[in-house]
């Protein structure tokens, strides 16, 4: 399976981005997606999943309200749209495959990067202030 992330970039606070991630070599349509961001010097987070479904999805408390995720099964794609960006959102973001078919988190779970077993090479986004 490989995933390719794409639609990082440079924006001012309060604007907009939209990140994309294609997966091939395997069955997208049955398994979660999820993205996650990195900043420089802290530990890979947790942004937001999706269900293998896409009846679900979950954010984390800092991007809820302003980031939506969704999918694409024909295309086997999975989108992050940012809004009203701030510069604490700068980081590299990630996309990533659950590692089992068929999930559905739970409503209080906050997904993990072990619950992920395939990952993209990252994007870049920075918010300018």
């Amino acid at each position: 399976v490989q995933l390719q992330a794409s639609g990082g970039g440079l924006v001012q606070a309060g604007g907009s981005l939209r990140l994309s991630c294609v997966v091939s070599g395997g069955t997208f349509r049955t398994y979660a997606m999820g993205w996650f961001r990195q900043a420089p010097g802290q530990e890979r987070e947790f942004v937001a999943a999706i269900s293998w479904s896409g009846s679900r999805t979950h954010y984390s408390d800092s991007v809820k309200g302003r980031f939506t995720i969704s999918r694409d099964n024909a295309k086997n794609t999975v989108h992050l749209q940012m809004n009203s960006l701030k510069p604490e959102d700068t980081a590299i973001y990630y996309c990533a495959k659950d590692q089992a078919p068929y999930t559905e988190y739970s409503t209080k779970y906050s997904p993990s990067t072990t619950d992920f077993d395939s990952w993209g090479q990252g994007t870049l986004v920075t918010v300018s202030s």
